[in-house]
C-alpha cells in the first residue's frame, strides 16, 4: 500500500470528534482523493503533514520544540519522505528526530486535525499544511536533544504551558485523556 492510500485508509476510518474535525477530515480526504500527490511538498498550495504530541510517561509534562522558523512552541511533526509508508509512520518519524527520543510509544489512530497556513514554508507564500495529529508516550528515563530544526526542546508541566495555540492546547488535552 502507498502512503497516499494509506494516508486515505487512515482519514476514512478516522471519526471526527466534532463536527469541526469532521469537517476538517472531509476536506481532508477530499484533498488526497483529487490528488494524486497530496501527500508531498509538490502539492501547492496544500498537502498534508503529520505530527505527534510528546507526553512523559506520568502524563503531567509534555515535550515540546520551540520551531526555529516559526519560533513557537508546538508538537513535533513535518512532511513526508520518500521512505515513509504510512501517516502514523511520518508522524513518529518527525518526533523522533526532532525530540531527539528514539523510544516512543505511539498511538495508532491520529488524535487531531490542523488546517494552518505556513508562510516560511514556500518562497511562493500560502501553502497550507493538512496536519494529522498523534499522540505518543515517552518511556521512563527518555532524554531528549535539540535537532537542528528547533531553538530549544523542553518538557512542560501540563498545568504551566507556554502561550500555545488553542489547538495545541486541545490536543495536550485529547492525548492526556487518552493515554494517561
Amino acid at each position: 500500500m502507498s502512503l497516499h492510500a494509506d494516508a486515505l485508509a487512515t482519514l476514512r476510518a478516522w471519526a471526527g470528534p466534532s463536527r469541526e474535525q469532521e469537517s476538517l477530515r472531509r476536506r481532508f480526504l477530499t484533498h488526497l482523493e483529487s490528488t494524486p500527490d497530496g501527500m508531498w511538498r509538490s502539492s501547492y498550495p496544500e498537502h498534508l503533514t503529520a505530527g505527534t504530541i510528546v507526553l512523559h510517561h506520568t502524563g503531567e509534562r509534555v515535550l515540546l520544540n520551540l520551531h526555529r522558523k516559526a519560533g513557537r512552541w508546538f508538537a513535533f511533526g513535518g512532511h513526508a519522505e520518500d521512505d515513509d509508508a504510512t501517516l502514523a509512520g511520518v508522524a513518529l518519524r518527525e518526533a523522533r528526530e526532532e525530540s531527539g527520543i528514539a523510544d516512543l510509544d505511539l498511538h495508532p489512530e491520529p488524535l487531531q486535525l490542523d488546517l494552518h497556513v505556513v508562510p516560511f514554508c514556500d518562497p511562493r507564500g500560502g501553502v497550507s499544511h493538512l496536519d494529522v495529529r498523534y499522540a505518543a508516550l515517552a518511556k521512563p528515563g527518555s532524554r531528549e536533544l535539540v535537532s537542528e530544526e528547533s531553538l530549544d526542546v523542553r518538557w512542560w508541566p501540563v498545568d504551566a504551558l507556554p502561550d500555545l495555540e488553542p489547538s495545541m492546547v486541545d490536543l495536550i488535552g485529547r492525548a492526556r485523556t487518552l493515554l494517561c
